[in-house]
C-alpha cells in the first residue's frame, strides 16, 4: 500500500536550541501539481530534498527547479512553488537570528533568496523514507557545525526577538542605540525588527485560526492582533498575495502543513 502525505516535527537536541526552533520532515508520494503558497515565517530555514526538489516561481513568470540543498533566507513577500514528482525532504526551522553564524555572511544577504548549498552539505547523508533517521543525521551534522564553527547569540538582537515575540513595546534607546542595534539586528536576523514584528503577527493568525472555517478568519485575526479586517487583509496580500478565503481554499499539501502544523511547540522527539 502506498505510503500516504506525512509531516513530522522534532525538537533539536539541547546543544542547538538557542540556534534551532525545530527539525521537520515532509513527504507525499504522489503531490497534486498544484501551485502552493508559502508565506513568510520569521525563521530562515536549511531544506534538503530527499525525493524530487520542488519548481519555483521567479519574478519573470517562469518556474525553475529549486537546489536540491538550499538556504532560505527571510522571506518577505510570497514564495509560490509546485511540486515535479515524488516529494521527501528535511529542512531546519533556524531561530529568527540562529542561521548567521551557519551561513557566516550577514543574513541579510539571503533575505528574499534561495542559496544553492550542495557544496556545503556534500558531506551529510540522509537516508530516504525515515524520518526519525532524517532528523537524528540533520541535527548530528548541525552539531559538529556549531562546534567548529562557535556559534553565539547577540544578546541584544535575543533579547528584541523575544519583546517581539512577546508582543512587549521595546525598550527606549538614545538614536545612536537603537541605529547600532538595527545594524545587527539585520545582520543576525536579516530583516528590520519592525518587518519581524509583522511577519510574526502574520503567522500568528494560523495559530488560531482553523483551515476551512472562512468565517472564522476574522477572530483568528483579532486573536493574533490585528485591529481589524482590512488590516489583516493587507497583510494576506503582502505575504500571500490573496485573501484568506482564497488561500484556505487553494492550499493542499506542504503549504497547508507548514501552515495548520509547525511553528508551534513542538512534542516530537529530542535528540
Amino acid at each position: 500500500m502506498e505510503e500516504p502525505e506525512r509531516y513530522r516535527e522534532f525538537a533539536p537536541p539541547e546543544a542547538l536550541k538557542p540556534w534551532v526552533r525545530v527539525i521537520w520532515t515532509y513527504a507525499a508520494p504522489r503531490p497534486s501539481r498544484t501551485v502552493q503558497r508559502i508565506a513568510p515565517d520569521g525563521c530562515p530555514e536549511l531544506v534538503i530534498d530527499v525525493g524530487a526538489p520542488y519548481e519555483e516561481l521567479h519574478d519573470d513568470g517562469v518556474f525553475r527547479l529549486q537546489p536540491s540543498r538550499l538556504f532560505a533566507g527571510q522571506m518577505t513577500r510570497p514564495l509560490a512553488i509546485r511540486p515535479v514528482g515524488s516529494v521527501e525532504l528535511v529542512a531546519v526551522r533556524f531561530e529568527p537570528d540562529g542561521a548567521r553564524d551557519w551561513l557566516g555572511a550577514p543574513l541579510v544577504s539571503a533575505t528574499d533568496r534561495r542559496l544553492d548549498v550542495t557544496d556545503r552539505l556534500a558531506d551529510l547523508s540522509v537516508p530516504a523514507g525515515d524520518p526519525e533517521g532524517q532528523a537524528a543525521a540533520v541535527a548530528d551534522w548541525l552539531e559538529t557545525q556549531r562546534r567548529q564553527g562557535g556559534w553565539r547569540v547577540e544578546p541584544d538582537v535575543r533579547a528584541e526577538i523575544a519583546a517581539i515575540r512577546a508582543e512587549r513595546p521595546t525598550p527606549t534607546r538614545s538614536p545612536a542605540e537603537q541605529r547600532a542595534l538595527q545594524r545587527r539586528f539585520l545582520d543576525r536576523a536579516g530583516v528590520s525588527s519592525r518587518a519581524l514584528r509583522s511577519v510574526l503577527r502574520f503567522r500568528g493568525v494560523f495559530d488560531h485560526a482553523l483551515v476551512g472555517d472562512t468565517a472564522g478568519w476574522l477572530e483568528a485575526g483579532l486573536a493574533a492582533g490585528y485591529f481589524d479586517q482590512p488590516q489583516m487583509a493587507r497583510d494576506f496580500r503582502r505575504f500571500l498575495g490573496c485573501t484568506a478565503t482564497e488561500w484556505a481554499r487553494e492550499q493542499v499539501e506542504l503549504a497547508r502543513a507548514l501552515a495548520t502544523e509547525s511553528y508551534k511547540t513542538t512534542d516530537g522527539a529530542i535528540f
